[in-house]
């Protein structure tokens, strides 16, 4: 659905996206992670044909751009921008209808009705733009960014500044997109949002330094990890999780944490031996790094482009 290869887009002698590569399947979030200046609303503008790459190309929605493709990409792409930019002295069914309109869809008045209905804003219609509370706005520019049922959606910060019930529906709603089958990219700061919601991550500081599930990037950096707490303590164990390839053991009262390869097939055994042991095992769990360790992992290791453009 969506294919980057190589896009690379400067200012001037600013490097703003050097040789950015990825993809994204139907059906799939893909999140845009990094610091300020990294260039994920430089990379969501490329993809949306608003700001031509320097170099290298995307094909969006099966169609390579190019600038005698563009109108043609641009009807199958849903672009949510971080300001939602409506018209204020106009009604929330009046600034839908614009832009149904605007993309010629059959039938306007039925399409915005349900827009109206999906978003939860049937009793918002007849509100002004400026009435709306920066959830409500940020609902009705992402129901204005689906009218035309895109097969791409890009989304730039679409819950920056949001309350966390509003911030949670339009989580909801993006999930909402993957289920569609929508490829959806996700720019954002909130790690916690980018782990609840994609499928896969590009941490990006001008260019990607990893493209990969949070599960597999935390696999690479941290390996895993498991967790086993047992009645008592258990310092007197630590040994017997070593025997058995255990690594990195950490004691903390009745509980020991430790690094090893092959959990899966490997974690039968420990409990095997530490009941042999006399342990009384009360607990078994993975540790997973979250998502923060691996950005900071990632991110601090990485050298800072010479000048960073957002």
């Amino acid at each position: 659905m969506i294919t980057a290869s190589h896009l690379t887009r400067t200012f001037g002698a600013r490097v703003a996206v050097e040789d950015a590569t990825f993809d994204v399947k139907p059906g799939e979030i893909f999140g845009l992670l990094g610091p300020n200046g990294a260039g994920k609303t430089t990379t969501l503008r490329m993809l949306a044909g608003l700001i031509a790459p320097s170099s290298g190309e995307a094909t969006v929605a099966g169609i390579r751009l190019s600038r005698e493709t563009i109108d043609q990409v641009r009807a199958r792409i849903g672009f949510l921008t971080e300001a939602p930019g409506l018209w204020d002295r106009l009604t929330v069914r009046q600034n839908l209808m614009v832009y149904a309109r605007l993309h010629q869809l059959a039938n306007p008045s039925r399409i915005v009705g349900q827009a109206l209905e999906r978003f939860g804003l049937q009793d918002r219609g007849d509100s002004l733009g400026a009435e709306l509370s920066k959830g409500l706005k940020q609902r009705v520019a992402l129901a204005r960014a689906l009218l035309h049922d895109p097969p791409v959606v890009l989304l730039d910060e679409p819950t920056s500044g949001l309350d966390p019930q509003s911030a949670r529906l339009v989580r909801d709603l993006i999930l909402d997109l993957r289920r569609r089958g929508h490829a959806v990219v996700l720019s954002t700061h909130n790690l916690y949002e980018a782990e609840r919601v994609a499928d896969r991550v590009g941490v990006l500081r001008g260019r990607f330094l990893a493209v990969a599930s949070p599960a597999d990037l935390r696999q690479r950096l941290f390996g895993s990890r498991a967790l086993v707490r047992v009645a008592g303590e258990a310092s007197g164990y630590a040994d017997v999780i070593a025997a058995c390839g255990g690594r990195d053991v950490l004691v903390d009262g009745d509980s020991l944490r430790f690094a090893l390869d092959e959990l899966t097939h490997a974690m039968p055994g420990i409990v095997r031996a530490l009941v042999a042991a006399g342990a009384a095992v009360v607990e078994v769990t993975t540790e997973d790094a979250p998502l923060e360790d691996v950005y900071f992992t990632l991110v601090e290791g990485s050298e800072p482009a010479e000048s960073e453009a957002r």
